[in-house]
């Protein structure tokens, strides 16, 4: 019954995603709005919702270690799995210009969120910091990208303009976005419940159940979006939708659940899964930066790093890992 609360969830994850983002979109396209906005908050949004409703029911559950995990994992994934998934499929060559100020703002929100870690927990006033700080990039960024049509501003239109199979007909429209919304909430309490059944039941704390299987399992409409643009050879929307996410997972993720209640980080987390996000992060500083191109041979490294970093999570289980015996 685990394995198919579990298989459940992520199927209704997966399709509940899908439907609300090509139901926001097409309602935003109906009513006129800006392919700008579409690609920075709809897009951005839609695809980090199943991370959104599986961190808040695992946290209000008394889970709090697949939230945590759940967030980093999810940022792992997209740097690690998803880029890698991308690149082999298409070499990716990234326009410096389009993606260095988000990306900047993404190791940025990367060493804040560290520094929070460090102390323990995250109090609401923390995450109401993180979401106040989040709504200011949000804003700051269309302020500036509808003044100024630089790379960023067409790299959100493309992300936006890359959601197809849109729905031509308002009730269809509403009814996606409903019905994907009800899919992705009962998608994430099957999910937190078959994830916590077998983490029970396998002697594996929670920490590490939230860095790898649900973490992959709620990266999958980024999966999607990316293979897809990968295919399209839009390898800028690839790098954006990884660094939007990454940027909602965060600080928007985690700032609603800490604003909903205080999220504590095990030591596991703080001895050995921040300092790898870190150092995953500052790796792709020079491909933002410098318009390095990620080949398939790099893509390979990637996903062994990927598979490396995982089978270090059950390695630990036996006690040789010291972050994971710490929080075992």
């Amino acid at each position: 019954m685990t394995y198919l609360f579990l298989a459940a969830g992520f199927v209704l994850l997966f399709f509940g995603g899908e439907m609300v983002v090509r139901g926001a979109v097409a309602l935003a396209r109906r009513f006129e709005v800006s392919p700008l906005v579409i690609g920075l908050t709809i897009v951005g949004f839609g695809t980090s919702l199943p991370e959104l409703l599986v961190c808040l029911n695992a946290a209000l559950t008394g889970a709090p270690g697949i939230a945590v995990g759940n967030v980093i994992g999810s940022n792992l994934a997209n740097m690690m799995l998803i880029l890698g998934v991308a690149a082999l499929i298409f070499p990716i060559a990234v326009n410096p210009s389009a993606v260095r100020r988000d990306g900047l703002v993404m190791a940025s929100v990367t060493a804040i969120f560290i520094v929070v870690a460090l102390g323990g927990s995250a109090e609401r006033y923390e995450g109401a910091l993180m979401l106040a700080a989040l709504g200011g990039y949000i804003a700051l960024s269309l302020w500036h990208d509808a003044r100024v049509n630089g790379g960023s501003a067409q790299l959100h239109r493309e992300e936006a303009e890359s959601v197809t199979g849109l729905p031509t007909r308002l009730w269809q429209m509403v009814l996606l976005v409903v019905g994907g919304f009800a899919a992705v909430g009962y998608g994430a309490d099957l999910l937190v419940d078959g994830a916590t059944s077998l983490a029970r039941d396998a002697g594996v704390p929670d920490e590490v159940i939230g860095l790898t299987l649900v973490a992959v399992g709620t990266s999958l409409p980024e999966l999607a979006t990316s293979i897809v643009a990968a295919y399209r050879r839009h390898a800028d929307v690839c790098i954006g939708n990884v660094i939007g996410s990454n940027i909602f997972n965060l600080f928007g993720i985690l700032g609603v659940t800490a604003l909903a209640v205080p999220v504590p980080f095990a030591d596991k987390i703080v001895d050995f899964d921040l300092w790898v996000l870190g150092g995953v992060t500052v790796l792709l500083i020079p491909l933002l930066l410098t318009g390095w191109k990620l080949a398939r041979s790099e893509a390979v490294l990637l996903l062994a790093l990927y598979g490396a970093y995982v089978a270090c999570q059950f390695w630990g289980m036996s006690g040789t890992h010291p972050g994971v015996a710490a929080g075992a």
